[in-house]
């Protein structure tokens, strides 16, 4: 049995510790805790993990986050993965800083990747992570905060937060995502 993660995020140095690449940084954190690391594949850097006898395939889209869709899409299908086995770990404006919730579905509110992903896949029913950044900035300004890197506080936060977005992962990989709904979210 095949997962999927996307982890979402933009690639380059000028995004690197971004609220916007938070999912770039949980993929790094899970090739770790797997002991894989990433190569540059085909619209995505891929690592492949074993974990309880599956094989996880982790991605980071290359497309940037407004076309994350075209990357999900295309590794869905390369690697043979249902929409069921796959889950994808975003930012979120409308969670406070490190709150972490598990969804099944949704729309992809005011995130181009997830709106993406819903244009390529047709529907909105996948598996997500939602990664609370918070939405502390001056109206007008979204785009400046979520391409903002961290201040001191919310790194400390998501120091604590990260190795809990790995758990769940590994949670929705050995016990599907109502489990881990019922045992992490509002925690």
């Amino acid at each position: 049995m095949k997962y999927l993660i996307v982890c979402l995020g933009n690639i380059g140095e000028e995004y690197a510790n971004t609220r916007h690449n938070i999912g770039f940084i949980i993929a790094d954190a899970l090739a770790a805790d797997f002991g894989v690391k990433f190569t540059t594949d085909r619209l995505a850097s891929r690592a492949e993990a074993k974990f309880r006898g599956k094989t996880i395939v982790i991605i980071k889209p290359t497309t940037y986050m407004n076309l994350s869709g075209k990357a999900y899409r295309y590794w869905l299908f390369q690697e043979n993965i249902s929409i069921e086995n796959s889950l994808v770990i975003v930012d979120d404006l409308d969670l406070d800083t490190g709150v972490l919730r598990m969804k099944t579905k949704g729309s992809g509110g005011s995130h181009n990747g997830l709106n993406n992903i819903i244009e390529m896949l047709g529907h909105s029913d996948y598996a997500r992570l939602r990664v609370g950044i918070g939405s502390n900035f001056p109206k007008g300004r979204q785009v400046d905060y979520v391409l903002g890197r961290f201040t001191r506080d919310e790194e400390k936060i998501f120091i604590e937060k990260i190795p809990q977005a790995v758990e769940m992962v590994k949670s929705f990989i050995a016990a599907g995502a109502t489990q881990t709904m019922n045992m992490f979210n509002n925690k």
